[in-house]
């Protein structure tokens, strides 16, 4: 690690980043002692480390609209968050499809029916039904209407981010009262640069003290070296610089340290998911970003396949397990994942909500209370007896082990009788039954008055764009 460090050190001394086409980020980079080459920002070393850990909390809380559903970010709380950015999504009947806004409404309130999904995200699908430039009012608005969980801002214009922050402040009561309610996703367009789409967005939400998630997006190979020490410097260079920026904006601005690293086909360059290499790497930052004392964001439940098979579990399983056992605080993909995040499937989507209820149960260790220690029963039962019938069983049956939503464990004979439908088929109604039985968080009929005449005025003013 002490290595790692030292070469990111390195790459930010002598090769420097771009800070492309934001001449505001280079005034202040410059006047915190950077030094600047036309757009080019080379950092002393040590310059990044020592204003991020000036001021950049450890640990910070994300309010929700519903405070019971608020959240803990960092320490040793794993939130999970749903997919994020797929323009397609699929299901068994219809097959692969561009995403709607009725898809993307449709997620929301899965990931709000779904206990293991603690936030309700971001850009889940892309709804391709409305215009580039408005969609954003309309996907902030379905989180703070059909759930009540946390969610992400838009992040693909200053002015949308600011959109984000005018309609949760609605959304909160007219003031946040420096509250932070949104974490959203600013990513670096590696290698070693930042473009002033992100950094826009990123001084935005800053400045108004909501979260940033700083993450390298990296293809192994293309947009870094191919080794895991190789990818861990970079990407540590590339969030030390980002998160310095935004410590810069506004001091203590919460910031999360984001790793999505992800190897590639030599043979195609194709990015290939569930491989040992990126879960070294995932480790390695996960390991960084406590040494350096901010949360850490990373992993999910990624897969190349097109649909949820075989390759689909094994390539998600060996995502998401990494994940929780690096002590990763923010998961973003979570849920829904398909084609290399080109796609969410909604049979997909139930079937990583299960494994996430799973990996809960793992992340809580072994009890070692009393009644986890079950020395009593042991003492009591004499050698030989079966644990059936003993007083501890029967006290502890109902909720002694993690029973899955999707899994069938019947016989051979009640399968076939049943049906014979496998995993993908068993999903497919569980998520129509949620949709079903959805009833919508309550919300003050004057707040989301207000939250719709905001909309609809900003969608006047605005004439429909691709951009």
């Amino acid at each position: 690690l002490e290595i790692i460090e030292a070469n990111a050190e390195t790459i930010l001394e002598r090769v420097g980043l771009e800070f492309a086409d934001y001449p505001r980020a280079l005034e202040i980079l410059a006047d915190a002692g950077a030094d600047i080459d036309g757009q080019r920002v080379r950092f002393p070393r040590g310059l990044c480390r020592s204003i991020v850990t000036a001021s950049a909390p450890a640990v910070y809380t994300q309010h929700a609209r519903n405070p019971a559903r608020s959240v803990t970010i960092g320490g040793d709380a794993t939130v999970f968050a749903p997919n994020y950015g797929s323009p397609f999504v699929h299901d068994l009947e219809r097959g692969r499809r561009y995403a709607s806004l009725e898809d993307f409404e449709n997620f929301v309130k899965l990931a709000y029916l779904s206990p293991s999904i603690h936030h309700s995200g971001g850009t889940i699908c892309e709804p391709v039904d409305v215009p580039v430039n408005k969609r954003h009012l309309d996907m902030i608005y379905a989180h703070l209407r059909w759930s009540d969980k946390p969610l992400m801002g838009s992040v693909t214009a200053g002015e949308r981010a600011e959109d984000s922050v005018d309609l949760v402040r609605i959304a909160f009561g007219g003031d946040l009262d420096d509250r932070t309610v949104l974490t959203s996703l600013i990513n670096a367009a590696s290698p070693l640069t930042w473009d002033a789409t992100m950094l826009a967005a990123a001084e935005t939400y800053a400045a108004a003290n909501q979260a940033c998630i700083i993450t390298p997006f990296i293809l192994a190979g293309a947009m870094a070296p191919v080794t895991a020490a190789g990818v861990a410097a970079q990407s540590l260079a590339e969030a030390l610089a980002g998160m310095a920026f935004v410590q810069l904006v506004r001091p203590g601005a919460p910031v999360v340290l984001g790793s999505f690293a992800s190897s590639m086909s030599m043979q195609t360059g194709a990015p290939t998911f569930g491989t040992p290499e990126p879960a070294l790497v995932l480790y390695t930052m996960a390991a960084l970003a406590r040494r350096l004392g901010v949360p850490f964001r990373s992993g999910g439940s990624l897969t190349a396949s097109k649909v949820p098979d075989a390759q689909a579990a094994y390539e998600s399983a060996a995502t998401l397990q990494p994940t929780v056992l690096a002590g990763t605080n923010f998961v973003l993909h979570a849920a829904g994942w398909l084609e290399g995040g080109l796609t969410i499937g909604y049979e997909k989507f139930v079937l990583d909500v299960d494994q996430l209820g799973m990996m809960e149960v793992l992340a809580r260790g072994v009890d070692l209370s009393d009644n986890g220690q079950a020395l009593d029963a042991i003492l009591e039962n004499h050698p030989g007896h079966h644990f059936l019938g003993t007083a501890h069983t029967l006290a502890n049956f109902e909720s002694a082990f993690y029973r899955s939503t999707t899994a069938d464990n019947a016989s051979y004979e009640q399968w076939s009788e049943e049906g014979g439908r496998d995993a993908a088929q068993r999903a497919n109604a569980g998520w129509k039954a949620q949709l079903t039985r959805y009833e919508p968080p309550p919300i003050d009929d004057a707040i989301d008055a207000e939250l719709l005449d905001h909309i609809g005025r900003r969608k006047a003013s605005l004439p429909d764009g691709i951009g």
